[in-house]
């Protein structure tokens, strides 16, 4: 079992940045952004593997957003830069397997979750 708990969230204006984190209480393999907006369905952001030399991000994050995780390997972060206001979510970090580039990511486990409120 794998306890996951975000912060960093809050409220920014367009074209703002904010830079989320994530520490998981034990050993994960990979971890991963999916955010929320209200109405919509739960949708991937980026994944990294436990070397960071495995990324994947959602086509809509690309050159905005950057994932990154600690060397201890139980902190994942997620920059993002140059936010929209369609980028207002909750924000949950997850950890699971990206087991390689032509691979899905698959999230085991949950955090609460963050908001993020980007302002026009």
């Amino acid at each position: 079992q794998v306890t996951l708990v975000e912060s960093g969230g809050g409220l920014v204006q367009a074209g703002g940045s904010v830079r989320l984190s994530c520490v998981a209480s034990g050993r994960t393999h990979s971890m991963g952004w999916f955010r929320q907006a209200p109405g919509n369905e739960r949708e991937f952001v980026a994944a990294i593997n436990w070397n960071g030399r495995l990324i994947d991000y959602a086509t809509f994050v690309k050159g905005r957003f950057t994932i990154s995780r600690d060397s201890a390997g139980n902190t994942a972060y997620l920059q993002m830069n140059s936010l929209k206001p369609d980028d207002t979510a909750v924000y949950y970090c997850t950890a699971g397997v990206l087991a390689g580039p032509t691979q899905k990511y698959v999230a085991d486990y949950w955090g609460q979750g963050t908001q993020v409120t980007v302002s026009s």
